[in-house]
Parts: structure tokens; sequence; C-alpha cells
């Protein structure tokens, strides 16, 4: 189907689409395929706060240990192709942006995947790891603990991507202020409920009820919450400056002519 007045047809983009998906599952099935020959350090990793109490992890069902394995395989090898994935959506976007846009997206997708690693980081190193201890100590020695393996690793999996995705709150912020969605006005004068949506959603993603560990979830959020500001304060500033260039150019334009 030709272009018309430049613009790709819809055909072209589902096309296109579809060919970032299927890019970016074989990218995540072939490192999953690579990290299952290092699962059994994956896992050993993961189960290193329980394992470090002297507690034993177990498995109830015959294939219960190798489809955990998989699932792990398949946690590692998506965050290994995560490059890949977000270059191929940058592929995807990148005909719709302008010379200068590229740049900067190119630049983002690079820094999206630093808080996007940052935040499983964090959430394991920062959270997790303390959260289970906590956890398990609180039974005490009356109560014996039989954790399978594949339930501890699902809820290790849905308990640590969240944090990525909210580490990327910084970029998501910088975009909605580049297109005047939102304003530092907004944002600073909302704190005292953005600190208290921070708090109902460390609660939530917390494994431990205690408050301390809901502090140590919090206050991260929070400091993301004031760089987001600080972060659309600046853009603010630059498309402000460059309207005021944009409207002397035009007034330089129509005094030249006048004259």
């Amino acid at each position: 189907m030709a272009e018309k007045n430049g613009e790709m047809p819809v055909m072209e983009h589902l096309e296109e689409l579809r060919r970032v998906i299927i890019v970016s599952l074989v990218a995540t099935t072939v490192l999953a395929v690579a990290a299952y020959f290092f699962s059994d350090r994956v896992l050993a990793f993961l189960l290193d706060p329980v394992t470090k109490l002297g507690h034993r992890v177990i498995f109830t069902g015959v294939t219960e240990a190798f489809f955990v394995k998989i699932k792990v395989s398949f946690f590692a090898g998506f965050l290994a192709a995560l490059p890949v994935i977000l270059w191929q959506i940058w592929s995807f976007i990148m005909p719709a942006l302008r010379k200068k846009e590229k740049f900067y997206f190119t630049l983002t997708v690079l820094i999206s995947f630093i808080c996007f690693l940052g935040g499983v980081v964090f959430g394991f190193f920062g959270v997790y790891r303390y959260g289970i201890m906590f956890l398990l100590r609180f039974a005490g020695p009356e109560l014996f603990p039989m954790l399978t393996i594949d339930k501890y690793i699902s809820f290790t999996i849905t308990f640590l991507l969240p944090f990525g995705v909210i580490f990327e709150m910084p970029l998501i912020t910088f975009f909605l202020a580049k297109l005047e969605l939102i304003s530092y006005k907004f944002l600073a004068s909302h704190r005292r409920y953005a600190f208290l949506a921070i708090v109902v959603v460390a609660s939530v993603i917390t494994p431990t009820p205690d408050m301390i560990t809901c502090l140590l979830v919090s206050g991260p959020l929070y400091l993301l919450y004031e760089l987001s500001i600080w972060i659309v304060r600046l853009v603010e500033r630059g498309i402000t400056r460059r309207k005021q260039a944009e409207e002397l150019n035009d007034l330089t334009g129509v005094q030249s002519a006048a004259s």
C-alpha cells in the first residue's frame, strides 16, 4: 500500500507493531533458554532470604520444580531482553519523531532500562529481603514454615516487577510535561495527596504489615515524586524559553517585512 502525505498506512503500522511484538517475544524466549542453564544460581539467589534463616523450601508436585525453573528463566530472560524490547518500541515510534526528539527518546530508552532494573534491585535488596526475613521470624519457634517453591517464586516475581514500573515515574512525568498535560504547579500543590497515595501503595506492595518496611518503600517513592516535580519544572522552563524565542523570531520577522 502506498504512503499518503508521507504517513504510514494503518496496515503498515499494524505490521510494524506485529514485528515489534514478535522480535520482543523471540528475544525474551532465546535469553530465557540461555538463562535456564543458570536457573539454579538465580533460584538460589531468590531463595537467599529464606535459606539464610536456615529454612528449606519444598515442592509438592512432580513437575513443580521444573516449571518453577522455567518461570525463573523467563523472568531472567525478560530482564535480560529488556534493552531489545525497549529498542523495538523505540524503532516503532521513531518514524513519528523529529530528529531532535529521536535523540531524546533514545536517551529515554536507556534511562528507562536503568530505572526499571534499579527498581527491581531496590525492591529485592531494600524491601523484599527484610520483609521476608521479618515475616519468617515473626512466626516464632513454635511454628515451622513449609514454603512451596511455586508460590514463593510467583510471589517474588509479582512483588518485584511493580517496583520496576514505579521507578519509571520520572520518565512518565517528563513525557507528560513535554506534552503539557501536567504542570509543576499541579504536582507541587498536590504533595500531601501524593504522599498519602504513596503510603497506600507502599502498604499494598510490601510483604509485611510493619510501619518500618512501609516507610522503607514510601521514602524512595516520595523522593521519586519530588524528582518528578523538579523534572517537570525544568521542562516547563524549557518550553517557556522556546515559546519566547519563537515569539521573538516572529516579531523580528514582522518588523523586517514591514521595513
